[in-house]
């Protein structure tokens, strides 16, 4: 989510690179992603350097120019033979994309930076070898589109992870897709309504989360053999919604994961309004109308009232529920964490909470994606048995 700076809207305890903070924790998002195939360290500086801070037509222009740089250069490696390499840059040039619309406009700038996002992660996922089947799941007339990692072994659990309000299910690759396929979990990464690109075809952030979601595990049993009860269900950022709305609805899930649990976003965006008009950057400001766009709300106050209904009912859950929480956290959604933790029903809920020593304190460890992925699949292990 962007919000302003203030408490309510912390996501980081300390500041890296920008004075505007959203901004910031977006550029430790790239740089998070790093490690996992995005942006090298080098290659994000690189890129921030050309950014004027809080300027969101800069940001823009910056990680477009070189998504296009890295796009040509994965030509010329292709062009060579160079086949593994070629497709490691398209990777990357996929990230900076990712990172390009980020605080663009919405409708048709938004758009065509997605679709040049969407190519290059197309290309580049089957040129490394990874057993991807890119899928849509038919819901309300329209499809959602997703991808599955079908594990060599064929009694490996499946993971279906949901991203946040500033996702797509392409990025969800870098966030722990990859990592999680590697500990020997066969993966679904999928766009709920609102999500990705689907709101330029009409669809908003639903209340019911449990109904697309419904619709994806139909998929995933129907199409990829997944076998209820062997099914964790991860959800990320405004993902942490979706997931603690569906644990209480959906039985044939073994595993409920979030970082964090959200069960009430409506409070946070109500708090964030207080202070949304301070917010003078062109960067927030972009990223405020991109989410009204994705909630599928006219403005601010329509904003406020659609996601007024999004929240989950703890008492209804009850199955194995694993929180994970970092002290940079917004104090909103992490008391709404421990909150949820405390009513749930579950026999097996963990909630791991995550200091500054770990360099994963940041919302969704952006700062240390590795440590999200080794808590998920440890715990993961224990619950569903062991992957690998």
């Amino acid at each position: 989510m962007s919000l302003p700076s203030s408490a309510t809207a912390m996501r980081m305890a300390v500041k890296y690179r920008f004075e505007d903070p959203d901004m910031d924790f977006f550029f430790v998002v790239a740089l998070g992603w790093g490690a996992e195939g995005g942006l090298s360290v080098g290659q994000a500086f690189y890129v921030a350097a050309q950014i004027t801070d809080g300027d969101a037509a800069s940001w823009v222009r910056a990680f477009s120019h070189y998504g296009e740089l890295l796009d040509a250069q994965a030509d010329r490696w292709a062009a060579r033979g160079w086949h593994r390499q070629s497709a490691e840059v398209r990777l990357q040039a996929f990230a900076s994309y990712r990172s390009a619309w980020q605080f663009a406009s919405p409708g048709k700038e938004f758009e065509a930076i997605y679709a040049k996002e969407r190519r290059a992660f197309a290309s580049a996922i089957p040129a490394l070898s990874y057993p991807a089947t890119f899928f849509d799941v038919p819901y309300a007339g329209r499809t959602l589109p997703g991808l599955f990692l079908a594990h060599p072994r064929a009694d490996a659990p499946v993971v279906l992870l949901i991203g946040g309000a500033d996702t797509g299910y392409e990025d969800t690759f870098l966030t722990a897709g990859r990592e999680l396929f590697e500990r020997g979990y066969s993966v679904a990464m999928v766009d709920l309504p609102g999500q990705g690109l689907t709101m330029a075809d009409g669809f908003g952030w639903e209340a019911a989360a449990e109904r697309p979601i419904a619709a994806v595990i139909d998929v995933l049993i129907d199409r990829f053999a997944a076998q209820p009860g062997r099914i964790a269900l991860m959800g990320c950022s405004l993902g942490g919604y979706f997931v603690t709305r569906a644990a209480g609805h959906e039985p044939r899930l073994g595993a409920v994961i979030a970082s964090t649990p959200f069960p009430r976003p409506g409070q946070l965006f109500a708090e964030q309004a207080l202070v949304a008009k301070a917010a003078a950057s062109t960067a927030t400001q972009r990223n405020h109308a991109v989410l009204f766009w994705k909630a599928g709300a006219e403005n601010g106050q329509d904003f406020l009232r659609k996601t007024a209904d999004m929240v989950a009912d703890p008492s209804l859950v009850s199955i194995p529920f694993l929180a994970i929480v970092g002290d940079g956290e917004s104090h909103v959604m992490a008391s709404q964490a421990r909150d949820w933790m405390a009513s749930i029903a579950s026999q097996r809920k963990d909630l791991v909470m995550l200091g500054a020593e770990t360099g994963a304190d940041g919302h969704v460890q952006v700062n240390n994606r590795r440590r999200l992925a080794q808590e998920v699949s440890g715990w993961l292990d224990d619950v569903l048995g062991r992957a690998v």
